[in-house]
This record gives C-alpha cells, sequence and structure tokens, in this order.
C-alpha cells in the first residue's frame, strides 16, 4: 500500500487527516469541540471585521504569550522584516553619543586611508575598504561597552574580528597608542620594511603574535571555531581547570560568509550545549564578493529561519530609529508588509538611489505608504538609516544578547556595504574598490566632518603618495573617552598573551613499558599511542591537561576502555540509562568527562583541537589535544582548520589512524590514506613522523610533548608545532628497544634497524610504518634465495627528512662565504653499499621527497593510484609494494649497476608473479578490517 499524497488541506489523499501541517499538530484528540468552535467562530469574524492584518498581529501576540506562558506550541521560523526589540523596550544608552561618534569617525577615516594608501601606484597591495565601513558602529559599540580585556577581573572575552574589517581593527588600535602611523602606511608590507614592521592582511596571530588571538580567514572558519572555542571553555569549567562563566566570545561573520558550510553547519552544537556565552554578529550588508547575497530573497530572514530552527536566540537589527516612527504610524501593516515583501536586490538600488527614487518606489506603490512619509523631504527619505548603523539599535541588541540564558545568541544586523563613503556606498564593486581619487577622499572628509583641510591633504600626497592618517591628540576628550572606556573594560582588545605556567612532564619511566617489545603476541601502532595515553592520562602533572578528541570513531581505536573512568563530556550530563550500562566498558558521559566526542564530525573535532592546543595563550592553561581521527579524514577533510591551528599557534597531537592505502582492506577508495604525509609537508608546523614501531611511537610522543610543552632556551614557552603522527591498525610483531636505540635518528628520521652479513652484493632497504615488514622479510629472502645481503633503515618522517635537506640548502644559498652544511640524510646514508630501495604504504612521492640527497641510486616503490577493497596481501601486490616486490626492485637497482646478472630479475619477476594480484588469493591476513 502506498502512502497517499498530502494537499494544501492538511489532509492526507483518501481522507486521512496528515499529522503535522506546517510545523502544527492537526490529528490530536479535542477534548471540547464546543469551546473549539467558538475560537474558531471569533477569529473568522476578527478576519473579516478588522481584516487579516489585525489577525496576524493578534495570533502573533497570543504567539508570543503562549511562550511566556511556557505552552509548547511550535516557534515561529520567521518574523516581520522589522527589528526584533521595540523602541519601548531598549536600554539607555550609557555612552556618551557625540564623543562615540566622533570616534567612529576617526577610525573610518584611517581604515579607508590605511587600504587606500596600500594601494598607490608602485605599491598596490590589495586591501578591503568597504566591510570595516559598514560595520564600524557594530564594532566600535563593542569595543566601548562590552568587550572585555585581559585585565577583566572575569578573564576577558575572546572575539573574533571579521577578516576583512582588520583595517578598522589598526586605526583602533593606532588611536590608543598601540600602532605607530608608519605600521598603518606599511599595511600588508611585513618584510620589506624589516620584520615585524608592518601590518598583515587579515587577523593572523602567527605573524603578529601579541595583537591578533583569532585568525578569521579563511571565511567561514570563524563560525565553527568560535562554537567549539566557547564550549571548550565550558570544558575548562565544568572539569575545574579555570573559572570562566566570566567570560564570552564575541564572533564577527559576513552574511555572504554564511554560506561556507563550516558557517552554519555547527550551530545546532551551540543551541543543544546552551551555550550562552556565545554571540555571533553577522554583518548583513546584502553583499558578497560580486553582488547581492541573494537578490530575490531575504538573507536576514533565511538566517533568522536556520538560527531559529536550530535553538538560537534570534536578534534583528534592522532599521535605524528615524524608522520608529514610521512604524508607529502603520496601524494597518502596509509599511511591515512592503519591508517584508521588498526583496535584498531591492534594498541594495534603494542604497544608492535618490530620495525622490525610493519615495516612488518603495513608498509610492500604496497611497497608505506615500501619505505616510508626505511630510518627508527626499534627502530625509534618502537617509532613513539600516539598523546596524545606528549605535542605540546596536546597543540594545548587545546588551539584550549579553544578558541572555540558555541560548546562543545571533545578532543579525543589516548595514550598507562602504557605508559613509560615496564612492563605494552600496555598489556592486565595492569588493573590488581598493583606493580613492583625492576628490573621493574630500568627500568622505566632509562626511566626516573630520578638521583636515585640502593643503593638508595636497601635502600628503605630495610627501606619501597617499592621505594623511588622523588623530585627535591624547589630550582630546575622544582619546581619554576611549582609553578610560577600555580600562574599565580591562584592557585593549585584540591582545595576545603567552604567560602559561609550565608543565612537569613525565620522565622516562612512563615510556618504559611501551618500549619493551609485544613479545610472542602482536599489536598495532595504535594500540601502541593509545597505550601511552591512558598513561599520560593517569600522570599525576599532566593527565588532567591531556584532551582526548575523536568523531565518533572511540571503539574503532580501542579507546572504549576510557569511558567508564574519563568519561564523555557532556554539559548535561547523562539523563539516561545506557544500553550497555551492565558491562564493564559501558558508555558513559558526565558533566566533568574529559573524553570530547564529536560525532560524525572532522571539522568539529579539529575546532575543539584548536581550542585546547592554544588554550595556553586564550586561557594561560596549557592543554594537550589528542585528536585521533580515521585514517586521512582528519588531514585531508581539514586541511584548511589545520593551517588555521597553526596560525594560530596550536599546540597537540593530531594522529591519523587506521592509515595507509591497504592496510584498511575491505573499506575502498575513499578510505585508504595513501597521501596524507604530502598534506602534512605543505603546513610549515606540522612535524610529522610514521613509525614502524611501539618503542619509535614513545620516542615520538615523548618528544612532542617536551617540544609543545617544554621549555628550552630557544623555546622557553615551548614550540609552536603541530605532531601528526600516521599509525596503523594492523597488528605486527613489536621488538623490545635496541639497548643502543639510535633516538637521534628517529626523531630527525631514520635509523638503522637491522644489517644481515653475508659474502654478496649489498642494498640499502628502507621501509617506514607498516612497510616494515615487507623490508625485514624482503631482506630475509635477498639472503636466503639470491645471496644478496641488505642493511635495514627504518624511516620514522620522510617529510622531516626533506624539511632538513631544504632548510641546509637554504642556509648554503644564504651563507655562500660560510662552510656549506650537508643534509643530514645524507650523512647518515653515506656509506651504504648499493642501491637504496625505500617502500611504504603511501603513494611514490612520500619517499622521493628525499631522492635529491640519498647518495647513491635511490629506487621508490609506493602505492600510486585509488585505494579499493580487497585483502591486505592482494592490494599490496597490485601496488607492487609488499616483500616480493621489494625483492624483484632490489634486485634490478643491482642488475642496472652491473653487480648481477640481469637474469636474476627475470627469474625473480617469474618466480614471485609480482604483476599477479590473484597469485595471493590463498594468503591469509591478521587483524581483519578497521
Amino acid at each position: 500500500m502506498t502512502e497517499a499524497s498530502s494537499n494544501s488541506s492538511g489532509t492526507r489523499t483518501g481522507g486521512i487527516p496528515s499529522v503535522i501541517h506546517e510545523g502544527l499538530p492537526t490529528q490530536l484528540p479535542d477534548i471540547d469541540p464546543s469551546e473549539t468552535q467558538d475560537w474558531i467562530d471569533s477569529f473568522d469574524a476578527m478576519v473579516s471585521e478588522r481584516g487579516r492584518d489585525r489577525a496576524r498581529y493578534v495570533m502573533l501576540r497570543l504567539l508570543e504569550r503562549a511562550r511566556q506562558e511556557q505552552v509548547g506550541v511550535p516557534a515561529l521560523r520567521s518574523t516581520d522584516y522589522i527589528n526584533t526589540i521595540p523602541p519601548e523596550r531598549e536600554p539607555w544608552f550609557p555612552g556618551d553619543e557625540d564623543i562615540e561618534r566622533r570616534i567612529r569617525a576617526f577610525i573610518r577615516w584611517n581604515a579607508a586611508m590605511m587600504v587606500s594608501s596600500a594601494n598607490r601606484k608602485g605599491l598596490e597591495v590589495g586591501g578591503h575598504i568597504a566591510t570595516y565601513q559598514s560595520s564600524a558602529s557594530l564594532y566600535e559599540v563593542g569595543f566601548n561597552h562590552f568587550f572585555r580585556g585581559k585585565e577583566h577581573p572575569g578573564g576577558g572575552d575572546q572575539v573574533y574580528i571579521q577578516g576583512h574589517a582588520s583595517p578598522g581593527v589598526y586605526s583602533r588600535a593606532f588611536l590608543e597608542g598601540r600602532l605607530s602611523e608608519e605600521q598603518l602606511y606599511r599595511f600588508r608590507q611585513e618584510v620589506q620594511h624589516g620584520v615585524g614592521q608592518g601590518l598583515s592582511s587579515y587577523p593572523h596571530p602567527r605573524l603578529m603574535p601579541e595583537f591578533w588571538e583569532f585568525p578569521t580567514v579563511s571565511m567561514g572558519l570563524t563560525g565553527i571555531n568560535s562554537i567549539y572555542q566557547a564550549r571548550f571553555n565550558r570544558y575548562l569549567h565544568n572539569r575545574g581547570i579555570k573559572d570562566t562563566s566570566d567570560q564570552n566570545v564575541w564572533a564577527f561573520l559576513g552574511d555572504g560568509e554564511m554560506a561556507e558550510p563550516e558557517s552554519l553547519g555547527a550551530i545546532r552544537v551551540a543551541a543543544r550545549e546552551e551555550l550562552d556565552n556565545l554571540t555571533w554578529v553577522i554583518n548583513c550588508n546584502l553583499q558578497q564578493l560580486d553582488g547581492p547575497v541573494t537578490g530575490n530573497g531575504k538573507i536576514i530572514q533565511e538566517l533568522e529561519s536556520n538560527f531559529r530552527g536550530a535553538g538560537w536566540n534570534v536578534i534583528k537589527v534592522v532599521w535605524g530609529r528615524e524608522w520608529d516612527d514610521l512604524l508607529a504610524r502603520d496601524v494597518d501593516g502596509a509599511l511591515v508588509n512592503k519591508m517584508n515583501s521588498t526583496p535584498d536586490g531591492a534594498f541594495q538600488t534603494y542604497s544608492v538611489e535618490s530620495g525622490g527614487y525610493v519615495r516612488d518606489h518603495f513608498f509610492g506603490d500604496d497611497p497608505r505608504l506615500r501619505k505616510m512619509v508626505e511630510h518627508m523631504s527626499d534627502d530625509q527619505i534618502r537617509k532613513l538609516p539600516r539598523g546596524g548603523h545606528d549605535y542605540r539599535k546596536v546597543y540594545a541588541a548587545f546588551d539584550a544578547a549579553s544578558k541572555h540564558v540558555g541560548q546562543p545568541t545571533v545578532i543579525l544586523a543589516h548595514t550598507i556595504k562602504g557605508w559613509t563613503i560615496d564612492a563605494l556606498e552600496g555598489k556592486n564593486a565595492t569588493h573590488q574598490m581598493k583606493k580613492l581619487t583625492q576628490d573621493d577622499v574630500k568627500k568622505f572628509r566632509d562626511r566626516l566632518y573630520l578638521p583636515i583641510s585640502d593643503a593638508d591633504l595636497e601635502r600628503s600626497y605630495e610627501a606619501t603618495g597617499a592621505a594623511p592618517f588622523f588623530h585627535p591628540g591624547k589630550n582630546s576628550p575622544e582619546f581619554e573617552y576611549m582609553m578610560e572606556r577600555r580600562k574599565q573594560l580591562g584592557g585593549s582588545v585584540p591582545e595576545r598573551r603567552t604567560n602559561a605556567k609550565p608543565l612537569t612532564l613525565p620522565g622516562d619511566k612512563v615510556y618504559s613499558e611501551i618500549k619493551q617489545g609485544s613479545g610472542k603476541n602482536k599489536i598495532a601502532t595504535t594500540m601502541a599511542a593509545v597505550r601511552l595515553l591512558k598513561d599520560w592520562m593517569r600522570d599525576k602533572e599532566i593527565g588532567k591537561r591531556i584532551v582526548p578528541i575523536a568523531p565518533d570513531e572511540y571503539r574503532t581505536f580501542g579507546m572504549d576502555a576510557m569511558f567508564p573512568s574519563a568519561k564523555v563530556y557532556n554539559p548535561h550530563g547523562q539523563s539516561y540509562e545506557s544500553v550497555d550500562r551492565k558491562l564493564l566498558l559501558k558508555y558513559a558521559e558526565s558533566t566533568s568527562g574529559q573524553l570530547l566526542h564529536e560525532g560524525i564530525s572532522e571539522a568539529g573535532a579539529m575546532a575543539s583541537a584548536t581550542a585546547a592546543g592554544t588554550a595556553y595563550a586564550t586561557h594561560g592553561e596549557p592543554m594537550i589535544p589528542f585528536y585521533i581521527f580515521y585514517s586521512m579524514f582528519g588531514f585531508q577533510r581539514t586541511g584548511d582548520s589545520i593551517w588555521a591551528m597553526t596560525d594560530q599557534m596550536g599546540r597537540g597531537f593530531l594522529i591519523g589512524a587506521t592509515a595507509g592505502r591497504t592496510t584498511l582492506t575491505g573499506e575502498g577508495l575513499q578510505h585508504a590514506d595513501g597521501h596524507s604525509p604530502l598534506l602534512a609537508a605543505t603546513n610549515p608546523a606540522v612535524v610529522h613522523y610514521d613509525p614502524a614501531y611501539a618503542y619509535e611511537v614513545a620516542h615520538v610522543m615523548q618528544s612532542g610533548l617536551e617540544r609543545m610543552y617544554g621549555s628550552t632556551e630557544e623555546h622557553p614557552h615551548g614550540e609552536d608545532v603541530v605532531f601528526y603522527m600516521t599509525v596503523y591498525n594492523e597488528p605486527v610483531s613489536q621488538p623490545k628497544e635496541p639497548e643502543d636505540v639510535d633516538v637521534e635518528g628517529i626523531l630527525k628520521g631514520v635509523h638503522k634497524v637491522g644489517s644481515i652479513q653475508g659474502d654478496g652484493p649489498r642494498v640499502q632497504l628502507m621501509g617506514s610504518g607498516v612497510g616494515m615488514p615487507w623490508v625485514t622479510e624482503a631482506a630475509e629472502m635477498l639472503a636466503k634465495d639470491w645471496g644478496v645481503y641488505a642493511d635495514i633503515w627504518s624511516v620514522t618522517s620522510w617529510n622531516e627528512l626533506a624539511r632538513e635537506a631544504v632548510a641546509s640548502e637554504d642556509y648554503n644559498l644564504l651563507h655562500p662565504s660560510e662552510p656549506r652544511r650537508t643534509p643530514w640524510v645524507t650523512t647518515k646514508l653515506s656509506g651504504g653499499l648499493g642501491p637504496f630501495v625505500a617502500v611504504s604504504d603511501y603513494m611514490s612521492a612520500v619517499p622521493m621527497q628525499i631522492a635529491r640527497w640519498v647518495p647513491g641510486d635511490y629506487c621508490v616503490l609506493g602505492a600510486d593510484g585509488y585505494g579499493f577493497a580487497d585483502t591486505r596481501p592482494a592490494a599490496r601486490r597490485f601496488f607492487n609494494i609488499d616483500a616480493e616486490s621489494v625483492v624483484v626492485r632490489a634486485l634490478q637497482g643491482l642488475a642496472d649497476a652491473g653487480d648481477i646478472d640481469p637474469s636474476l630479475v627475470e627469474k625473480a619477476f617469474a618466480q614471485y608473479k609480482i604483476d599477479d594480484a590473484t597469485a595471493t588469493r590463498g594468503v591469509k591476513q591478521e587483524g581483519g578490517d578497521a
């Protein structure tokens, strides 16, 4: 029986009533039909006698009352295109209106002149003028009244500045005396005047480590990162590490930016966890880079629906105070209806047209609207402001957001891009307009009422090629007001500090057990890493600072044993009995849980890792994220987020578990990681290791802990790097650490782990990670069957070997008169006889990184191409990276060098059938799938 389709009446064809129609329940029992009919008749009469607009108003008031009385009716997806806070509910504005207006004018001017100056002829380094001009009131209300600095008793707020608005923040810092005039002239010129003497394009903590706290470009990352920052603040508080109850997170985003998946992708997390310490301010200037965000639609209404549906508190700031009188006259709803039905593309047009045009096209098609503005001049109509430019309306929204409890808040502020600059205001090409003519500058000056004469402008253009910056002087009332406000709020914002307390790291003893090997058992390197993590978590000093993070894969990695003891973090605790509650390894949640379980969201896990890995700076509390993810999904899927984490100088461990192109057996193409080391190599702050043995895992993890959280003369507060370690799910025999273990070699990237002696040709076999058993087996086969003897090398990091070699060459380039440096890998491998054969479970390009520095013939085998589903032996034979393929490649290298007869290669090829994956059909594997 097929399900009947629904119709507009709310019933299904066939007479069966719909259970839900447009969000309203319809199939509910009526316990008093007579009373119900009385209400319906009354409503029908109101529609008939007073009209639909009056009926609509009464229904909205009833819905509002129902919510106040906690009657469970569905919420509206969107509200009228008017301000959420009516004039009668606006709080008293505590600031000095005139002084704040002048301060905004100064900052607007300096921001615009900074970008225009950066694009003077012969320089032309870009920048964005219009974004800050549209959002100046939003920021200044925050700076003067809400954003709390590091000296605030509550610890200070965390403010994510919209990337394209950075000139405005630099301009305020200039007025406060934090930046010099020379630095403003050097916007986007970071090295030609000396490192640190210019200003970065966007908020980049790595480039300006004492100024910027959060990187906000690439666009979209602000959204998800700010949510997980607010969540991590609660995590710190609930675990008793730091009292963050008086700290708020403010995030500024653009309406065009909301199209990025990361912007809206995690908003339900913020609502679910009731993050009322989070406020988003979305600058809705209706324009993206090339034109309207939604020309035929209404982006503010669309976003309101998204956020209301997700459970956020939504505050709309659509119209400035000059509209209040008109809306008060709108007794029949004609004006509100016009506001509701006018698309964004039209509002964008109205922002650049004359008052007469707006009178004719907005008010003119309804006599009630035309009469409403008949007392106003065309100029007054033209100047009717958007709400995001009215500091009273903005203040009311910020005040309401800061006092709201139980939900995150989003403020949707209607603005005009390029506001106050006549040459830019509201135009489609505003984003690409980088500089102003002298006539444009004079008009801008006049509109801001700045005391800068034409002669001053001309002298500045003659001297610098650009307009002058403006400062009212340190004795001016504007400067004193601004500085007093920041003093009351706890100091300047943004500011980044690094004053975390030093940690006492665990000694060698904690690593001793894992270095003993696995005896007769076989264990995967993933298990070795997890075992060491558990030991860290038991440490009295750093144990509570470990932040395990996984995207719904704890059981996959054998970490479910942590559930009963460490518990999964949930701010609401656990209000249910888990289905496995009678088991030893039951799933357990707690308000003070240590494990961050992010569900199926690598993006969310990465945002948590960023918040945890930067807590040493944002909170003065060093936390140690241990983000373990499945195959390449962490690094490939969220590479941009990892870049932002290192821009923010985050620290911690990224663990690519179940790594490799052939280890996942049945999982197939999308899962097989054959290239993440190459992705890691593109990030200068990511230190990648691919250890083969448990004792190598121990040294790598110990080194990471010491480098990032220890103290040295060169890095007294720790090193700003991230350790990425790839580990595997395939169980292998783990040897005991040799007594003469080459720790330096492990950490620098390669060390010798074996040598088969004999009288005959020699080869050098190099492998990494899960490839080491193939190399070891190949060495035994070469000696036993072919009279060839091998030295065996474990390459723990192809990336670090290549990085050091490049650094050596760079040194030689920049120090021509100094003794030349030889790459470490060249020195380490020198003396090795015969060809070098390298293999890994990655594509050939990974070991090829060191080719130019290997002191001899260098042959590489790699898993090139897409992965697929089959057994490990079949996959490795297909890619020609198994032990048999290593043997044939080694023999071929010897034959090419003239050390053996080429016929041996042909014989080995025929014997091993390395071109035939079906030859592995009966070979069993251990460990199963992921």
